[in-house]
């Protein structure tokens, strides 16, 4: 009886060992393939998020700065008017200028003229106009050159403006460009008080569409490390000690404790002004993982179920293999026992180490099948970084087709205009190749807007931007100059009479074109040339202004072509 025992512990001990080798083997084998795979896609996951999260900030700080920089060009431009330079700075007409311009961008809460002593002339809506600012740090600087101020609670006008979101503090960003004389002397500065919610808004409109979607977070840093927004962590919330804006992304731990997957890209500097903020993104790196935490648990699960299926064929396999064996041991007891004739086992073993084999083999089978599907899995993986890439791209086109676009017409915007116009003024100075410019104002525009409405407004531009489009050469660069004021680029024309031709063809166009719910409009043109005397792209601006104006003074509804002295 003892001997039976030993005999059947030893054969459940060989089973045993062969179930658990296999097994063991089976499952070591699927654990290090998963591994490795997860690893491989945490890499690539996480440089994935990384270069989205980067390119993310990217388009948001350059499409800040261009729309920073569009401001502070619109306040130089402003201030370089004939009604700022040579006009009373009291003027109802001055408040009606402020007041439409303010209307036709509503990024602005506040703008206003003051004199050379700092006291405010006029101003949109009649807001601190008497007011003396002359300490404030935007008429200091404006004095010398155009300023961009860095964000700043509201002084003067947090009780005279409304606050869109009570739950925070009125914040503005400041625009500011002295008003000087024809002689070049101080007359008084023209500031502007932006919103601080635009610029948040700037950024939001980018990274939200994009990453927000994926638990991304995004937040305005200053120079310090200091949180701009969002406004809940001003104060609270600073920047890891180890950020570094030259790395395209990191995983950063912040002051709450958690390890973000981090992505901080620098404001370009705006009118020679380094505002030094940083638009920083962040995203929680167990969400940002969270794909491949649940591919590795998958993997797991499925190494385990193969693992458990293994076990059960290799202990069907040693049972099989074993019986040979006991047979032996049978036998050997009969003769011990002299219990009768022993029973031998045959040659039939050989044909279990075959089906052994066979098991094997179908073993390996199934593990090279779990490696090809694994295989497929990191291909599929590697297919959607660069289907999302791709997607990346088109969006960055897209992006880059608005920033030089007018949303309103679909001609070039004012963006565009400056970039040609300073190509042509660099060509002509190196070449001699000549060029003139038109600018072209809506006759009583605002008329239009206050009796039909913005809208009838809009319709209306649309059609004066097809007319005018129309009426041009194919060689000819058409542009919205901003609200009802349009400019030309013609290039190489023959003479003057030739560039006044072109005008006349647009203003009789215009004037004898159907605008719905308006009836008739008319336009008037201002021409200048480029002339050998010019200093910079501004001085044929400011002729061509000049003469839109002397058009205006003449009764509109003509074309005034400025002469080189002008």
């Amino acid at each position: 009886m003892k001997t039976t025992d030993k005999a059947n512990g030893s054969r459940q001990s060989f089973r045993g060992q062969l179930t658990l080798l296999f097994g063991g083997l089976s499952l070591a084998s699927l654990l290090g393939v998963g591994v490795y795979v997860g690893h491989i896609a945490t890499g690539e996951l996480a440089r994935f998020g990384g270069e989205l999260l980067h390119t993310s900030a990217r388009s948001a700080a350059d499409l800040l700065a261009t729309n920073l920089r569009e401001r502070a060009q619109e306040i130089d431009l402003l201030r370089q008017l004939a009604l700022f330079t040579r006009g009373d700075l009291s003027a109802q007409e001055m408040r009606q200028a402020l007041d439409l311009r303010k209307t036709t961008h509503n990024e602005y809460a506040w703008i206003g003229v003051t004199d050379a002593s700092g006291r405010v002339t006029q101003a949109t809506d009649g807001v601190l106009v008497g007011a003396q600012v002359e300490h404030r740090p935007w008429f200091q600087s404006a004095r010398s050159g155009l300023f961009v101020g860095d964000v700043h609670e509201a002084v003067l006008l947090a009780k005279q403006l409304p606050n869109r979101n009570p739950d925070q503090p009125l914040r503005f960003i400041d625009f500011a460009a002295p008003i000087l004389d024809e002689q070049g002397q101080l007359r008084g500065v023209l500031g502007a008080h932006a919103h601080w919610s635009w610029v948040t808004e700037t950024v939001e409109s980018i990274v939200v569409n994009r990453v927000g979607q994926h638990g991304a977070e995004v937040l305005i840093a200053d120079k310090a490390g200091h949180i701009l927004y969002p406004f809940q962590h001003a104060g609270l919330l600073n920047l890891p000690a180890g950020a570094s804006p030259q790395a395209q992304s990191e995983r950063l731990q912040w002051s709450d404790g958690a390890e973000y997957l981090t992505s901080m890209v620098e404001i370009p500097t705006v009118a020679h002004t380094d505002l030094g903020w940083r638009i920083v993104l962040r995203q929680p790196l167990d969400k940002a993982l969270a794909p491949v935490k649940a591919l590795r648990q998958q993997l797991i699960l499925l190494g385990l179920l193969t693992a458990l299926a293994c076990a059960l064929v290799a202990y069907r396999l040693a049972a099989r293999i074993s019986r040979p064996i006991e047979q032996l041991a049978r036998a050997a007891r009969m003769i011990e026992n002299r219990a009768g004739t022993p029973v031998y086992p045959g040659d039939e073993h050989a044909s279990e180490i075959t089906q052994l084999n066979h098991s094997f083999q179908s073993m390996t089978a199934s593990l090279l099948e779990r490696e090809r599907e694994l295989s497929q899995l990191n291909i599929s993986l590697e297919a959607q970084v660069a289907e999302r890439t791709q997607a990346l791209h088109r969006a960055n086109q897209e992006l880059e087709n608005l920033a030089i676009h007018d949303a309103l017409t679909g001609l070039y915007n004012r963006r565009r205009f400056d970039e040609k116009l300073r190509e042509y003024v660099q060509l002509f100075q190196r070449t001699g190749r000549t060029f003139a410019l038109l600018v072209i104002d809506a006759d009583h525009f605002k008329h239009v807007n206050d009796h039909h409405g913005h809208q009838a407004g809009d319709a209306v531009l649309q059609q004066l931007a097809q007319v005018i489009s129309g009426s041009v050469r194919i060689t000819d660069f058409v542009a919205r100059y901003g609200g009802e004021e349009f400019v030309v680029l013609l290039p190489e024309p023959q003479d003057r009479q030739e560039g006044r031709v072109v005008a006349e063809k647009i203003r009789v166009a215009v004037s004898q074109s159907h605008f719905p719910a308006v009836g008739q409009l008319t336009v008037s043109l201002g021409m200048s040339f480029c002339s050998l005397k010019d200093t910079s792209e501004t001085d044929i601006v400011q002729r061509a202004d000049q003469a839109l104006y002397q058009a205006k003074q003449q009764g509109r509804n003509q074309v005034v072509v400025a002469t080189e002295s002008a």
